[in-house]
């Protein structure tokens, strides 16, 4: 049955009586005919014609109910099927026992109760009086249907389910709700509705169709239009309201205020990180805001609700100073860092380049996960800029500081060849600590243009310490310097003014290289070429790659590692031996200058 605003109707039983039950005795009816043909027998006789009118306006009294009437009766027995109902017709009427039933199986009347029951037929084959209790109800909830519509009045009914266009709501009977007329705005989840209680206004009634349109949206509407007016003349920046969270979005919540929504976008929900709005509000909490920013024009509300409680930021240094060590979560993940909540509305970075003092950390995941609580000690605080930088390698000990220690210059050491690169080859010292050995470094006379020639991943090599630079984190290694230096060697055997032989190997234009020794070479200038006119020759000697000449060391530079050669030089001491000897035989007045010369 409808239910009206500040009114109790009563609500409608029903069901259906089993088949097989036996009616009650029935109760002894009145005969007329008897009546007309036997008159009292007392002493005193009534009129005859008095009798027939009283007759005749008994049947007219019958005649006054007529069918498809609701009417008043009053019960006279219940029975576990029946009740029978005195409508004060000349035959009473049977009443199957469901239509008095409440939602929990109970009897609802007892003899003597006054109930509404509609009049069907006058009599049936039996010679009762057909009649339903719960069609009367239904009649009387299509009246007060109609009341309500026409005095605007609202009813209250339940939703039964989901049907095209819209949903169906039982008010007493059933009524239509379409999804227009649901909210005042579009309501995607009907199914969510189902079983709920809704007040609504009747907008169409149609008794004769049994068609009935309700709507939620006008009542919605009206309600809404007073409480804006109301709130409007309130509203004012700086307000502090309560509000209802009517819509979430991925960009804030819609509150409303009091006919009249405000937005709180996400950036003003906390002061710490927010992924979505659903992660601090459901829709219907009720919550306090703050106006940001009101447009009275246009009627746009800006809420804030992380204003209503202090900035974190606001004296972060006095809780976070310099150097200090702090715990906190890890709840994001970048390729530069690691953003750590040390509480709410205050995270700081760990930079990837502060993780590890010796790793070289690509990605900070493969240190850190979300949802990790670390330790780190605070860099720098930037309270204007809300930035807080971490450490978290500053929490451990330094092991590049105490490699010195360890393995100063100097020392030898052996690791596992890691990686090779164009330039060198990194060997593990340590976990975690590489060493580089520079290609220059590999070896004393080879001239190496890869260091695979020389190394293999995976090698274990032995090095000495070069040079360790604790702050860049750098440790330079050396393969050669284990072995005997070539080059100290060559200068230790060898003088300025040394005649020695030597392979040419390469020309160019400034001259020739030539190989002296296994790994060693040195340069004849083209300047020091043979000079044939000390001879008194026209001809030069024309140097070959892969020829061997006699010359002179005319230069040794053991610093730079450059050997200086001469053939001229060579040649000059020739001319001088000739000198020398025609010197001597001339003394003794045997040769003459000319003929020592045609005898070479």
């Amino acid at each position: 049955m409808a239910k009206l605003e500040d009114e109790n109707t009563p609500g409608a039983g029903g069901g259906a009586a089993t088949a097989t039950t036996e009616r009650p005795e029935r109760p002894e009816r009145s005969d007329r005919s008897t009546l007309k043909a036997r008159p009292r027998d007392d002493d005193e006789q009534i009129d005859k014609d008095a009798f027939e009118a009283l007759l005749t306006a008994y049947d007219n009294s019958f005649r006054n109910i007529a069918e498809g009437e609701v009417v008043k009766g009053t019960v006279l027995k219940v029975t576990p099927s029946e009740v029978i109902v005195d409508v004060g017709y000349k035959s009473e009427g049977i009443i199957q026992v469901d239509e008095f039933l409440d939602e929990n199986g109970e009897m609802t009347v007892q003899p003597g109760d006054i109930v509404d029951v509609l009049l069907e037929r006058t009599e049936d084959r039996e010679g009762y009086v057909v009649l339903s209790r719960e069609k009367a109800e239904k009649m009387k909830i299509w009246d007060e249907v109609e009341k309500a519509y026409a005095e605007r009045k609202v009813v209250i009914g339940r939703v039964i389910e989901r049907i095209k266009g819209g949903l169906a709501v039982d008010i007493g009977v059933r009524a239509f709700l379409p999804g227009s007329q649901i909210d005042v705005r579009p309501v995607r989840n009907l199914d969510a509705l189902r079983g709920q209680e809704l007040r609504m206004r009747v907008i169409k009634v149609n008794k004769k169709r049994g068609n009935i349109v309700l709507s939620r949206k006008a009542l919605l509407e009206e309600e809404n239009a007073e409480k804006k007016k109301h709130t409007l003349e309130t509203l004012a920046e700086g307000k502090v309201l309560k509000g209802v969270v009517k819509n979430i979005t991925d960009y804030g919540a819609f509150i409303d205020l009091g006919g009249i929504d405000g937005l709180l976008h996400i950036t003003d929900m906390s002061w710490g990180r927010v992924g979505h709005p659903s992660e601090l509000f459901k829709v219907n909490d009720e919550i306090d805001v703050i106006v940001l920013k009101y447009d009275p024009a246009t009627e746009r509300v800006s809420l804030g609700h992380k204003q209503l409680i202090t900035d974190p930021w606001a004296n972060v240094m006095d809780r976070y100073p310099v150097g200090a060590r702090v715990g906190g979560k890890v709840v994001s993940l970048t390729d530069y860092g690691a953003f750590v909540e040390l509480e709410s509305g205050v995270e700081g970075l760990i930079h990837v380049s502060e993780m590890s003092w010796s790793k070289r950390v690509k990605h900070p995941s493969k240190i850190l996960n979300v949802g990790d609580s670390v330790d780190a000690m605070v860099l720098g605080v930037d309270p204007t800029a809300r930035r807080i930088s971490l450490g978290l390698k500053q929490v451990e000990t330094n092991p590049w500081h105490d490699l010195a220690d360890k393995y100063p210059v100097g020392s030898k050491i052996t690791g596992k060849v890691r990686n090779l690169t164009e330039f060198g080859a990194f060997v593990e010292v340590e976990e975690e600590i590489d060493g580089l050995i520079h290609i220059s470094d590999m070896s004393w006379s080879k001239r190496i243009k890869h260091p695979s020639e020389v190394l293999k991943k995976g090698d274990v090599v032995e090095a000495m310490v070069l040079n360790i630079d604790a702050e860049n984190q750098r440790l330079s290694l050396g393969l050669k310097q284990l072995a005997t230096d070539i080059w100290d060697d060559f200068f230790s055997r060898h003088h300025v003014g040394d005649t020695i032989e030597g392979k040419v190997v390469r020309m160019t234009n400034f001259g020739a290289f030539v190989e002296l020794d296994e790994g060693i070479e040195g340069l004849i200038h083209v300047s020091e070429f043979d000079d044939s006119r000390h001879a008194g020759k026209d001809e030069k000697i024309d140097l070959k790659v892969g020829e061997t000449y006699p010359m002179k060391i005319i230069k040794l530079a053991p610093s730079e590692r450059k050997i200086g050669l001469s053939i001229r030089a060579m040649k000059s001491d020739e001319f001088r031996a000739d000198w020398e000897a025609y010197q001597e035989s001339a003394g003794d007045g045997t040769a003459t200058l000319g003929d020592h010369f045609r005898n070479r």
